[in-house]
């Protein structure tokens, strides 16, 4: 009950208003504000009035200024970065190895016999130095030259080049050449190119190359990409380097370990790929003590030998440190180890903390990014690199109806070949040079809000040394095939220790450069500064808005009523009906006779009577008329007279 006793006053109270004018109000804001300029605009004589009137007006408008200025800075999200050195015990990084082959030759020369025999002809196509030599050519399987050849470029003349096919005599150009023409083709101005068409052969493009080496070496990739891709996973597995025959001695610390103690992944460019302490299934090991003594140790025969010969150039072991639970992307990250070599890498670690929304786009987990991640069946946490990557794969497949070798596979999707999709390889190759696409991934995928980095500092030695190979290469042997022989060899052996070089690590961290502390101190600086004024005194100013705002809501209320009450009047011209008038209005016409119960002459029928009439007329209600009030004192001040 006192709650709607409380709410009709405070009705009441709304329905009455501020009980001031426009102008009152004004005026007494003036008379009580904080503000030093309105008590002077109201106190002071004419002129000095006027002074003080646009001085506050100029100096209400510099704080409106500084405001907008320091709002708007403030809306940038600029960041500032900090750099703090701690030093603690850390979880040694998750080590990946892998060979610079990614198959034996031995497991996939069946796979490869016809395209190798096809490079053997290319290459003495290329270097040979006479007719006849390079007439010599023995049965090849053009199938796969069909798709993808090289050719030769004559731009000797650049307004007219010759492009010419080193297995015919056809060539297209501007003037006509024979095949010994081509052959010649060998000194400066003739250049080697890869010929990309579609499959109706109407749009092709050319692929040029500063080397031969490069263009062979690039051929050979895309066609041995055309061949591994039909094969099935566990095949190729079958065919990389197994952790048993990479992995001769391992030592972690005090602790010794074996390939056992690495998970094996497959690699597209790499193969068989094997990492230490990655975090998967078992707890991330910490390390001791910074320092060789307490860091890993390995030692590697990554089987030189056996090197497929057109697909690997480069011998050495490959290998990347990286966080725990975190995709290697060996080719892009990693760095070589010589083979032949001790290897010691001494690694310190940065930890990048980036400030999220709105300071900038990164993400902690990837679940804002709009892109499938690929990589995630391996159980990985996010990164940009897995992110671009799936964005690549997405538009190769949806521009070339395929998806590429070197990147995972999305539900449903199969790998680019030549029998399935001919014109795969033109249409990657303009994926790949599409400026549209890198835009719109970079676009799409955003950095990690958290990263760690591993800095190394990397240092080689020959190994073994002249003095100690014979023995260590003897006992490695008997270790490894149990023989008395030497199986191994100084071209196939890597020796690495990774280690912490000392325990501090950098933070390197991201703060807001302007937060909400230095908004409020510059906004209230310039307002106490310009103003004299404080928080009270924007309160006392949104205390005259609202009151402002009350009385025209009540002006607008009373307009509406005073509007509603006219179109009533206009509605009624004349005084209002008397009571009799009234009565009248409502008579019942039911108890009158009904015309219609008469005879067929119109004379009442003759057992009917009339029906009487009032002799008494109604009474005369002229004295109950309403009248206004000011008659009605008029006569009630006669009457006392």
């Amino acid at each position: 009950m006192q709650v709607k006793k409380y709410l009709v006053k405070c009705l009441h109270r709304l329905q009455k208003g501020p009980g001031y004018t426009y102008k009152e109000l004004l005026v007494w804001y003036c008379d009580n504000t904080n503000t030093h300029g309105p008590k002077r605009i109201i106190r002071e004589g004419p002129k000095k009035k006027a002074t003080w009137f646009v001085l506050t007006l100029l100096f209400a408008s510099l704080v409106f200024w500084q405001w907008g200025v320091f709002i708007r800075t403030y809306l940038t999200w600029d960041v500032s970065v900090s750099l703090s050195v701690g030093f603690k015990a850390m979880d040694f990084p998750a080590v990946t190895i892998c060979n610079s082959s990614p198959f034996q030759y031995s497991k996939v020369k069946h796979l490869l016999k016809d395209l190798d025999d096809l490079m053997e002809a290319v290459l003495e196509r290329i270097v040979a130095s006479e007719p006849s030599r390079a007439n010599a050519t023995k049965a090849l399987d053009f199938t796969i030259w069909n798709h993808t050849p090289l050719v030769l470029i004559d731009e000797r003349d650049p307004r007219h080049p010759i492009v010419m096919d080193l297995f015919t005599d056809n060539h297209n150009g501007s003037a006509s050449s024979s095949p010994a023409s081509g052959r010649s083709c060998n000194a400066q101005g003739c250049k080697v190119a890869m010929r990309l068409c579609s499959v109706n052969g109407t749009m092709c493009t050319f692929r040029n190359f500063t080397s031969a080496t490069q263009a062979v070496t690039e051929w050979y990739t895309l066609q041995a990409t055309n061949i591994f891709s039909q094969v099935s996973p566990r095949e190729l597995v079958k065919m990389g380097y197994p952790g048993e025959q990479l992995i001769l001695a391992c030592l972690f610390g005090a602790e010794p370990c074996s390939y056992r103690n690495f998970t094996s992944i497959f690699h597209p460019d790499y193969g068989n790929c094997y990492i230490f302490n990655w975090g998967m299934k078992e707890k991330a090991l910490p390390s001791a003590n910074p320092g060789v003594e307490f860091g890993l140790k390995l030692i590697l025969d990554i089987g030189q030998e056996d090197y497929v010969p057109f697909l690997t150039s480069t011998a050495g072991a490959r290998l990347l440190l990286h966080e725990q639970r975190s995709y290697p992307f060996v080719k892009d990250e990693g760095i070589y180890a010589m083979s032949g070599t001790e290897t010691s890498i001494g690694v310190l670690v940065d930890k990048l903390e980036r400030k999220g929304k709105p300071y900038s786009q990164c993400t902690v987990n990837g679940s804002d990014v709009p892109i499938r991640n690929l990589y995630s069946d391996y159980n990985t946490t996010y990164s940009i690199q897995a992110c671009i990557r799936s964005c690549f794969q997405g538009h190769m497949i949806q521009s070339c109806t395929c998806g590429h070798y070197l990147y995972p596979l999305p539900p449903g999707g199969k790998y680019c070949n030549n029998q399935e999709f001919p014109d795969w390889a033109y249409c990657y190759s303009e994926l790949r040079r599409s400026l549209e696409q890198r835009e719109s991934c970079i676009r799409m995928c955003k950095e990690s809000c958290n990263d760690t980095q591993y800095k190394m500092t990397i240092s080689m030695a020959d190994w073994p040394s002249e003095a100690s190979e014979d023995w260590i290469f003897h006992v490695l042997s008997q270790e490894r095939d149990q023989s008395t022989n030497i199986t191994l060899s100084k071209k196939g052996i890597v020796k690495l220790n990774i280690y912490f070089q000392e325990f501090n690590y950098r933070t390197i961290e991201e703060s807001a450069a302007y937060n909400i502390v230095w908004l409020l101190s510059n906004l209230g600086g310039q307002f106490g500064f310009w103003m004299g004024g404080s928080v009270l005194c924007l309160i006392e100013f949104a205390e005259i808005i609202i009151d402002f705002l009350w009385i025209t809501v009540i002006k607008l209320v009373a307009f509406s009523k005073s509007l509603r009450q006219r179109r009533t009047q206009a509605r009624y011209a004349g005084p209002p009906p008397t009571v009799a008038e009234l009565v009248e209005a409502r008579t019942n016409f039911a108890f009158q006779p009904d015309p219609a119960d008469r005879g067929p002459g119109g004379d009442a029928y003759a057992h009917e009577q009339a029906l009487p009439i009032p002799g008494t007329p109604p009474p005369n209600y002229d004295s109950l008329r309403l009248q206004p009030l000011d008659v009605i004192e008029s006569d009630s001040d006669g009457d006392a007279i």
